[in-house]
């Protein structure tokens, strides 16, 4: 699919036709049976109000955009609803002669042929991980343990805190130990549960680099000359669940009113918190919590860069989907101050991660390009002093969504690691 999220974006809308299977042991209990997927491309603003109106009513959990605020002519719209319910949209589709067109028939089909069964998975050693697979929390930690044990001249291991579960926060430290203080970078990845090619492409950076330290003249400098802090999963008790139960779980894992789980870890860091793009209802999506930092992963990871502020020059967190390379402002429309050098530095990493696979990538102001959105914490970085802060969103623009198959992560974390490594280089130069 060749389509960008231009000014005429395309709207998706994935609806769930629940038909239950008996007799058949499926992944995550065989929940998403039936479901399908439609593109939705609203005409209009009368359009565009009207499918945002019996989004609201029909009670959907919106995929893309992550709101009902963010809904408007020409916005991307993907939605997950019931069998009943989305007979009903159907009608409504029809009647109201909104065109939409049919791209998977059963997403239950899709999530099966791209998952490799654990049960069923070679059990391989560490020393031969597949880099190019999706791997469960648990497979992460024990290759993390391993670097830690095997690579200990340019990785150190350590947990920042714990998740609302109970789980350890574990963070990778890649560099020599060569200067006392040096400046640093961090990435996160994980924030949501749903979008695994972030976990993924935190595997793979810390790999490549590792592996070409010796042979890589940029990457032995970065290294040498910056910390790089990797945590591959910061919502570990929200991945683990779209493992194990709700492969589209978004959240984290807190228990909040109403019988509602989970907080949007992206709308819960202290700055403009509960204000716009940011739900105060629990059941929500985009639910901001009850106060700031009320997610204990959100508190130790900012606990933790608070800390270390004076040295943390660039703060990255890895996102998906839409092909775009995002910083601040997210809450308000207003031009940061440094924006010459912060822009200059997305333009640069994005011309190179084009140079890879020729796939294009936006870049510019989260607000503006994106949407609206308040408590993020690419905002939060970047006012706390961390001069350079992104957020990747990375392949595809909706056509797979959070359903990447693995036959694309070997471009997708390519691509990026070339873009990351372009942004380290940038920050070790003064920008004129």
């Amino acid at each position: 699919m060749d389509y960008t999220w231009t000014a005429a974006r395309l709207a998706f809308l994935y609806l769930h036709f629940h038909t239950w299977l008996s007799g058949h042991c499926h992944l995550y209990n065989n929940r998403y049976a039936g479901d399908k997927v439609f593109r939705i491309v609203p005409k209009n603003d009368i359009e565009a109000k009207e499918l945002k109106n019996i989004y609201h009513n029909l009670q959907v959990d919106l995929w893309q955009p992550s709101s009902h605020s963010y809904i408007g002519k020409d916005t991307v719209t993907d939605v997950h609803t019931s069998n009943k319910t989305s007979q009903a949209l159907l009608t409504y589709l029809r009647q109201s002669n909104i065109q939409y067109k049919i791209l998977v028939n059963d997403l239950q089909k899709i999530l099966e042929k791209q998952n490799v069964s654990r049960t069923q998975r070679n059990r391989r050693s560490l020393s031969k991980y597949n880099y190019e697979e999706y791997h469960s929390l648990g497979e992460i930690e024990n290759w993390m343990h391993h670097l830690n044990k095997t690579q200990s001249h340019l990785v150190y291991m350590f947990s920042v805190g714990k998740s609302y579960e109970g789980r350890p926060l574990y963070v990778l430290k890649l560099g020599a130990n060569n200067i006392v203080k040096k400046k640093a970078i961090w990435i996160d990845c994980g924030i949501h549960a749903r979008e695994w090619i972030g976990p993924v492409f935190c595997q793979w950076f810390v790999r490549e680099a590792l592996n070409t330290y010796n042979r890589d003249s940029s990457m032995r400098k970065i290294l040498n000359l910056l910390n790089i802090y990797v945590m591959p999963v910061l919502n570990v008790d929200g991945y683990h669940f779209s493992w194990t139960t709700d492969r589209f779980w978004r959240k984290t894992r807190s228990k909040n009113r109403f019988n509602c789980y989970g907080v949007d870890a992206n709308r819960n860091w202290k700055v403009k918190w509960g204000e716009e793009g940011a739900s105060s209802h629990p059941c929500d999506s985009t639910y901001c919590g009850p106060y700031a930092e009320s997610e204990p992963e959100v508190q130790a990871v900012s606990r933790f860069i608070y800390k270390q502020r004076k040295h943390i020059k660039a703060y990255l967190s890895i996102h998906s989907y839409a092909q775009m390379l995002l910083y601040p402002y997210s809450y308000q429309y207003d031009t940061i101050p440094n924006y010459h050098c912060v822009a200059s530095a997305a333009s640069n990493a994005v011309h190179a991660m084009r140079s890879a696979y020729g796939v294009r990538y936006q870049h510019g102001p989260a607000s503006s390009t994106l949407y609206l959105s308040s408590g993020s914490s690419i905002d939060w970085a970047y006012n706390t002093g961390i001069p350079y802060s992104f957020a990747f969103e990375l392949r595809d623009t909706g056509y797979y969504g959070f359903l990447l198959p693995e036959s694309l992560i070997k471009p997708t974390c390519t691509e990026t690691t070339i873009a990351v490594k372009n942004i380290a280089m940038h920050i070790l130069k003064k920008c004129r």
